[in-house]
């Protein structure tokens, strides 16, 4: 029997989207799922006629593939992992690897790498975005683990990866253990960024401005067709002009509570465990949980006051306002995700190419813009740079928007309408400006009811000291002290 080359775990529809894409850059695919009836649906359906193999089990799963063996999984992060690795370390021989595709939380995937690699066999956890069009087109591919497993899934991840304009690949080596599903959580964290800034945006047009559906489709395109360039401003535009069956916008007929599975959140958390200011994409997290409380919302709208949305300036100026607004928010957001990235690779030894993770970004994912070549550019030209907001091109960029952007939030909340991920945006940016922030005040409360101490301005960074404040208190000071 003609062995395979790779095998796949999991035909939901990213799975069976993946394996289609790897059989027609030329790969031959062995299949499985726990529901057999899906294998047998899918190889005489879909995959008909194709380089495809359906196996009933993962030991004829295993059986059917070339060595160094490659099993890709699919399935849904947590557990479910957990078993399966369980369940396929018996079935292979040493060298063999086992790859996790779903949107794994990168601490599982370091401890797996090293559980894995403790059996004799490699591990790769990897990012895989651009939804299901982008897994049967060519996703952004951001892998990490066992780097010896690289050489062996390079020609297949990179075949069936996006390309950009000069034909590399949105898939390349990112790091050890989890760097990669890492990399893959802040791409999240930076789309729920995105759109919570592209539903601002819609909000004040909307509700500000007075415009249709019709006159925002319009705008939307516009915007898409400069430095706002990217797969969510487009489908943005054709979601306003998509139309129900009685003619009006399907768009406002949509419930206005927002899920979510998680990867935002993560990113939230992780930033505060590593003590970088990632605020707007906390605003965008928190804007989703506030979305769900619909009810208490109706409840509140009824007995809260304040202003009405009535704008009387020069709506064509404002529009342009916002547009600008949008653009600012938009690269401080990516500024404080690749500012996450450059202090979990500090913490986890990771050697990170933050140009190259550009590149990948580039196309195939959801958060695919024109922008992200600027990014590129911005670390190709210096890959120690602290912060985005401090390369030439930004920093004049973010100078130029500036006014816009201060009216944009000051109109908002003149009018009662709320933008927290532009005003957060907005604070992010002034706070990174100031040499110095009302921290002393704070640094003196602290040492006022708990003896935390604190450094002074007169004296080297590094001695510390506590003050007595009221007469009553002793001359022992707290041992700990967090900057």
């Amino acid at each position: 029997m003609t062995k395979m080359d790779i095998g796949l775990i999991g035909l939901a529809v990213m799975g069976e989207n993946l394996v289609m894409n790897l059989e027609s850059k030329g790969f031959s695919v062995a299949v499985y799922n726990r529901t057999l009836d899906k294998v047998t649906n899918f190889v005489e359906g879909r995959a008909k006629g194709k380089n495809i193999l359906g196996a009933h089990s993962l030991q004829e799963l295993v059986a059917s593939l070339k060595k160094p063996r490659k099993v890709m999984i699919m399935v849904k992060a947590g557990q479910p992992v957990d078993n399966l690795i369980e369940q396929l370390i018996p079935l292979l021989e040493p060298g063999d690897i086992i790859i996790d595709g779903g949107n794994s939380h990168f601490p599982d995937t370091i401890r797996r790498t090293k559980y894995v690699e403790e059996q004799g066999l490699l591990y790769v956890g990897t990012g895989v975005s651009g939804g299901e069009e982008g897994a049967l087109l060519g996703p952004s591919l951001m892998p990490g683990g066992s780097p010896s497993a690289w050489p062996h899934i390079q020609p297949m991840f990179q075949a069936v990866a996006a390309k950009v304009e000069d034909g590399s690949p949105c898939a390349d080596w990112v790091g050890q253990d989890g760097a990669g599903h890492f990399v893959k959580m802040v791409h999240n964290g930076i789309e729920y960024g995105d759109m919570q800034l592209i539903c601002e945006a819609y909000h004040l047009l909307k509700d500000l401005l007075g415009l249709t559906a019709d006159e925002m489709h319009d705008i939307f395109s516009d915007w898409n067709q400069g430095e706002l360039d990217s797969y969510l401003i487009e489908i943005t535009a054709d979601i306003l002009a998509y139309k129900d069956e009685d003619g009006s916008p399907l768009v406002e007929k949509i419930l206005d509570t927002a899920g979510q599975k998680g990867t935002g959140k993560w990113t939230a958390i992780s930033s505060m465990d590593e003590g970088v200011p990632l605020t707007l994409i906390g605003e965008a997290v928190y804007s989703r949980f506030l979305s769900a409380l619909k009810d208490e919302r109706v409840a509140a709208s009824k007995v809260l006051v304040g202003p009405k949305p009535n704008f009387a300036g020069d709506k064509k100026a404002f529009i342009e306002d916002v547009k600008q607004a949008l653009y600012a928010s938009k690269i401080v957001s990516y500024a404080q995700g690749y500012a996450l990235m450059r202090a979990a690779a500090e913490s986890h030894g990771w050697d990170l190419n933050y140009g190259g993770i550009a590149l990948m970004w580039r196309g195939g994912c959801i958060i695919r813009s024109a922008f992200l070549g600027d990014i590129k550019k911005a670390f190709d030209q210096n890959p120690d740079l602290a912060n985005l907001l401090l390369d030439p091109f930004f920093k004049e960029q973010l100078a130029k928007a500036q006014e816009s952007w201060r009216r944009v939030c000051a109109t908002a909340m003149l009018h009662g309408l709320p933008v927290p991920a532009f005003t957060a945006a907005l604070s992010y940016y002034d706070g990174y400006r100031s040499d110095r922030l009302p921290a002393n005040l704070l640094q003196a409360q602290r040492d006022y009811f708990g003896a935390h101490t604190y450094e002074r301005t007169d004296r080297p960074r590094g001695e510390f000291f506590h003050t007595n404040w009221t007469g009553q208190g002793g001359s022992t000071a707290a041992s700990t002290y967090n900057a």
